[in-house]
């Protein structure tokens, strides 16, 4: 039970309540609900603004005050300016592809708040008998599995065993079969349906934890104080916490838990046969979410793992900044610009900011040509180019080109797939160590670090371990243990 604090905390700063809050919330709820459905979570920014502008123009919303919206605005300067106010506020999220594209999601608050509507609908079935059984059935597995008295585990077990075969006699006999009439099925279903829907906030809130670290992450690069050692300590500390916290471990025990292939087959049978019994019944419902239940929470774990992809590009280019292009007053005045960007973001209002600049500017373009009607003199070219006698792929010049940044994660994965068929567990410096170590530096040390939330790993921040990361140059990094384990 919430204490009167906590209540008055969640009424002032979750948005989940936020949104019910506002004068608009009819507009955006139905908006929200009927862009994002389950077969489209993901909206492009260009066919979110359009589809919002075409839905302002049909409700003819001409102000709203909370979004800095007037009557002056065209529909497509409004949409623009609401969904930039929901992104603010939390009750959408957004990220960017690798071409610039930036796509739009509900946040897991929004969802959370849709949820809690939808559960207030009134439904024809009740299900009072039904879930004082499921609480039973409950009860009864929270103490059987709470308690390690291993007499009082095997009594229970007993019992369990006295009742089953007590049920078989009774079968064999011919006794009449316990079978759900109509009115016991449907509630048990939609009770199924409720939790595995509930599943996919609990996804989306994770999901949502790990781009709160990668936005974190970008402000201390950016505020120019923490060293990149410091951030990476910022960043393992931040999974840590994230991992050990109850919403962590819950997450990647139902997630190795779902990637089971004996759970695949065993819910696909099951979904088969329960579909098929309500058809042979004629019972018939509106809502077939779990047909579909394995793909999307597959598609949602999936995001999270994209959004722990996402922070870990953002700290390889990190660790791969030079410091050659980082001289002192131009990493100044980049971070008081980006630092200024951050402030400004944080407020509503526009800021009035201009340039001024003394003189004329002259622009001149490398492929700017004047037109002209002369022609160019033609030119004879008497002397021979020298062939070159060194080997270009042996060049130092071009090893300084090129990138050599680009890492094959699969390859990683066949690597720690291969040590982990011939060892119970290894540490990641001891991976790292018998396939000849880092060829690539950094960048591939941090692709080991961001494949590691794949594998079932444990992490022991008071224990480090030193890893070589440029053999030449003798430079190596220290990071607490990662192990991995079968």
């Amino acid at each position: 039970m919430l204490d009167g604090s906590k209540i008055d905390s969640i009424l002032q700063r979750s948005p989940s309540v936020e949104i019910l809050k506002l004068r608009n919330r009819e507009l955006i709820i139905l908006f929200l609900a009927e862009q994002f459905s389950e077969k489209q979570t993901i909206l492009s920014s260009e066919i979110i603004h359009s589809r919002l502008a075409d839905y302002l123009e049909f409700r003819q919303i001409d102000q709203d005050d909370e979004a800095e919206i007037n009557t002056f605005d065209s529909y497509e300067l409004k949409s623009k300016k609401y969904i930039q106010n929901w992104t603010n506020r939390g009750f959408l999220t957004n990220f960017q592809t690798e071409n610039g594209e930036i796509f739009y999601e509900i946040s897991s608050h929004t969802n959370k708040t849709l949820d809690w509507l939808n559960s207030l609908e009134k439904t024809e079935y009740v299900g009072t008998e039904s879930k004082f059984k499921t609480i039973v059935t409950q009860l009864k597995e929270l103490v059987e599995y709470s308690n390690d008295n291993k007499e009082q585990r095997l009594a229970i077990l007993e019992q369990k065993k006295i009742d089953l075969e007590q049920e078989i006699t009774h079968l064999k006999l011919g006794e009449s079969l316990k079978v759900y009439e109509d009115y016991e099925i449907v509630p048990r279903v939609n009770q199924i349906t409720l939790a595995a829907k509930e599943l996919l906030s609990d996804f989306k809130e994770v999901e949502d934890n790990f781009k709160q670290i990668t936005k974190e992450i970008y402000q201390k690069h950016t505020e120019g104080n923490l060293s990149k050692s410091e951030i990476l300590d910022f960043t393992f500390n931040s999974l840590d916490g994230l991992k050990e916290s109850s919403q962590g471990k819950s997450f990647y025990a139902f997630w190795n838990f779902l990637l089971n292939p004996n759970l695949q087959k065993d819910w696909e049978k099951l979904t088969q046969e329960l579909y098929a019994t309500l058809e042979h019944k004629e019972i018939f419902l509106d809502d077939l979410f779990l047909k579909g239940m394995k793909k999307q929470l597959h598609s949602a774990g999936q995001k999270v793992y994209k959004a722990n992809d996402k922070m870990a590009e953002k700290l390889s280019k990190i660790i791969r900044e030079t410091q050659v292009s980082n001289t002192k007053a131009t990493k100044k005045t980049i971070q008081d610009i980006k630092k200024s960007l951050i402030a400004i973001s944080k407020h509503k209002t526009s800021p009035d900011i201009s340039l001024e600049v003394d003189d004329f500017i002259q622009i001149n373009l490398p492929f700017d040509r004047k037109l002209t009607l002369e022609q160019t003199p033609e030119i004879n070219y008497s002397a021979t180019p020298k062939l070159a006698e060194s080997d270009l792929t042996t060049s130092e010049h071009l090893e300084k080109i090129f990138s050599k940044y680009a890492i094959d994660k699969n390859v990683i994965k066949q690597k720690i797939n291969d040590l982990l068929e011939s060892h119970e567990e290894i540490t990641l410096s001891e991976i790292i160590h018998k396939t000849g170590g880092l060829q690539k530096g950094l960048p591939e040390l941090f692709t080991y670090i961001a494949i590691a939330n794949e594998y079932n790993t444990t992490s022991n921040s008071d224990k480090k371990e030193e890893i070589v990361f440029n053999k030449k140059l003798k430079k190596t990094i220290e990071i607490q243990t990662i192990q991995f384990e079968k």
